[in-house]
């Protein structure tokens, strides 16, 4: 009779809402989800990416009413210069952090590295490069060298 006893099988679970703050995800996976919100970022802000291209390069007069938004803030003073800075540095940050996302799975197809400790290496290696070179562009957009 032991030999017709099923064995409990492993249960799968989706993880709900409330487990989203309980639940450890791995680098890789928190790698994977910043490389998907970089590129929604980048798409949302292409109006702003398109507007700071015409307005460097259409003129000399332009390209001095560009750089005043990053200084002084719109002419009617409503939104401060800081705020554009901002701005222009989460474009940093989502450009960043994508393309060296995008180059770990480069990386990964072309050497065929799909093992746990390559994957944890690379997400690591990636979130180093990323928010190093971020932080090092931010200090140059806010001044500080």
């Amino acid at each position: 009779m032991a030999d017709n006893a099923k064995t409990p099988r492993p249960v799968y679970r989706n993880i709900h809402v409330s487990d989203i703050v309980t639940y450890r995800l791995p680098l890789a996976g928190i790698v994977s989800i910043l490389h998907r919100i970089s590129g929604a970022l980048m798409f949302l802000l292409m109006p702003f990416i398109i507007w700071m291209f015409d307005a460097s390069v259409t003129s000399e007069i332009s390209y001095e009413s560009f750089t005043s938004v990053f200084t002084v803030g719109c002419a009617d003073g409503a939104i401060p210069g800081w705020f554009f800075k901002l701005i222009a540095l989460a474009l940093i940050w989502a450009y960043l952090t994508h393309f060296t996302a995008g180059m770990r799975h480069l990386l990964m197809e072309v050497t065929h590295s799909y093992s746990k400790q390559a994957g944890k290496s690379t997400a690591v290696t990636t979130l180093v490069l990323s928010t190093g070179l971020t932080v090092v562009l931010a200090a140059k957009l806010f001044g500080l060298f």
